[in-house]
């Protein structure tokens, strides 16, 4: 799995002009899946991600995570994180993982989060959507579970 982080003062995903997720403060989640990811990535995502000291503390360090803050998460599914530009003038997508196997293990990271006890909020899967964001920091970070397990 793949995932761009921003944190986040706000942020909103709409489809059709109808917002269907949105959050205060927290992490904006861009999450791709690779052929390969298994529940096992799932839940290493969902833990690091959960855990991850990316807000200020007191002293304005980075030393505080979406649990510690009681901070939100909106998940985007976007398979093109796992887009190849290396050849030619248009992306190559064969390093994505099949809608329905993604499909399936996007639902289930959001499943794991919420279990954490992060609210949570998403947008759809497939759907063409509109992402609105205010960065805060602004703090942006690429996370991918492979090599990491």
């Amino acid at each position: 799995m793949r995932a761009v982080l921003q944190r986040v003062r706000k942020s909103s995903v709409s489809i059709s002009g109808e917002v269907v997720g949105e959050i205060g403060g927290g992490i904006l989640a861009l999450m791709a899946v690779a052929p390969g990811d298994s529940e096992r990535e799932v839940r290493y995502m969902a833990e690091k991600i959960s855990n991850l000291r990316i807000f200020p503390d007191e002293s304005g360090k980075m030393n505080r995570s979406l649990l510690d803050t009681g901070g939100e998460i909106l998940v985007v599914s976007q398979f093109t994180l796992y887009g190849d530009c290396r050849k030619g003038r248009r992306p190559s997508f064969t390093a994505a993982a099949p809608a329905g196997q993604a499909g399936t293990l996007i639902e289930r990271f959001i499943e794991e989060v919420k279990s954490l006890g992060v609210k949570t909020a998403a947008g759809r899967f497939g759907a063409m959507m509109e992402v609105e964001l205010i960065n805060d920091g602004p703090v942006t970070l690429i996370l991918d579970s492979e090599g990491a397990l």
